[in-house]
């Protein structure tokens, strides 16, 4: 029985039991500074060029001359298409550009004749008009076989089908021998890696209070200013891809309520792939002027956050507030408190609204 008295009287006697002096709890106000708000979303990453490849000219795949999904740059040749047909087209329309010039040279010099018989009033205006049209005329076909032959020239160089832009290649879509036709056989696909877009859907609560801001001055809309971005991938926890918003859709979609975006991001190791997911956090207001507590100093009453202060007279009181994100390892309160609030940040435990505290001042700093 004595041991248990004893045991008793130590509980009734230590700090917080009855009797006894008040728990010593550590005390802070809330860390004022400057701070922004960051909206997180969830996007996946798309090609800013995507083209499918097609060939120009009709043929026989003769040579294949890239590996399937390796990087090209834009004009580095992928396919060769059996270009001797075109070849021997082209030296024909060439044979007809020689042709022409000479009947056109033979016809200058037979008008040339007839406007000096003319002029000596030997010959009708009849046969000099006859003459004349026909110099002209061979001139004509003059032009019209040097842009045959042009055109062969353009048809020989279309065998060689090259990466229209810089960027990573799929698999070929078709092998050495297989007839293509122009503008309809799918050869393979390329997309370009640097910059890549980043695309993702805002809701459209978020898309109105950016247009607030936007009116009220506080932060400017994405479709007129290049608001940061920070993206992280599904395996990273920290945020440490960059880039810019470049473009917000002009409806809100009606089935799901939502704004399309989307942001440019560098990436000129090619590490991010099309199709790849990510979290991206969007600068979500202007600068504004915060209140900061340790994630700790926080406690749950039900459905409600709240935080412990100490009173004056060093009793505690519940403070019921609201909060934000978390701003360098700091918990932002949007309401419920004041600057001026001594709030508990260690020995929160100790501290029952109500009973008096022995406060100890404290400091909050960010961890």
């Amino acid at each position: 029985m004595t041991a248990c008295s004893g045991e008793d009287g130590k509980q009734a006697g230590g700090p917080g039991g009855p009797g006894g002096p008040p728990p010593p709890v550590t005390v802070a106000t809330p860390l004022i500074k400057p701070i922004v708000d960051w909206d997180d979303y969830i996007g996946r990453f798309e090609a800013r060029q995507s083209v499918e490849v097609r060939p120009r000219v009709s043929g026989y795949v003769e040579r294949l001359a890239f590996k399937d999904g390796s990087f090209a740059r834009a004009g580095e040749l992928l396919f060769v298409i059996d270009p001797r047909p075109f070849a021997a087209a082209l030296a024909s329309a060439e044979a007809d550009v020689l042709r022409a010039r000479a009947s056109a040279q033979l016809a200058r010099a037979n008008f040339s004749r007839t406007k000096t018989l003319f002029e000596q009033n030997a010959l009708s205006r009849q046969e000099f008009e006859t003459d004349q049209a026909t110099a002209a005329q061979a001139d004509a076909e003059v032009a019209a076989a040097v842009a045959v032959a042009r055109q062969r020239a353009l048809d020989l160089s279309f065998t060689r089908v090259t990466a229209p832009i810089s960027g990573r290649v799929s698999d070929r879509r078709v092998d050495v021998g297989a007839f293509v036709t122009a503008g309809s056989t799918p050869m393979t696909t390329i997309v370009s890696l640097d910059p890549i877009h980043f695309v993702f859907t805002a809701s459209e609560a978020l898309y109105l209070k950016y247009q607030r801001a936007n009116q009220a001055g506080t932060r400017p809309s994405s479709r007129i200013a290049p608001n940061p971005v920070d993206i992280r991938l599904a395996d990273e926890t920290t945020y440490r891809w960059r880039g810019h918003m470049d473009f917000v859709d002009n409806v809100v979609a009606t089935g799901s309520g939502t704004m399309r975006g989307r942001a440019v991001v560098r990436n000129p190791t090619g590490f991010l792939t099309p199709g790849m997911f990510g979290h991206m956090r969007l600068l979500g207001s202007g600068a504004y002027q915060g209140m900061l507590i340790p994630e700790d100093a926080v406690v749950t009453d039900q459905t409600r956050k709240a935080v412990l202060v100490v009173g004056p007279d060093n009793k505690v009181a519940q403070r019921v507030v609201e909060l934000g994100p978390i701003v360098d390892g700091l918990r932002v309160v949007r309401s419920g408190l004041k600057a001026s609030d001594r709030v508990i940040i260690a020995g929160v435990q100790r501290g029952r609204p109500g009973t008096p505290v022995q406060p100890k001042q404290g400091k909050i700093v960010p961890p």
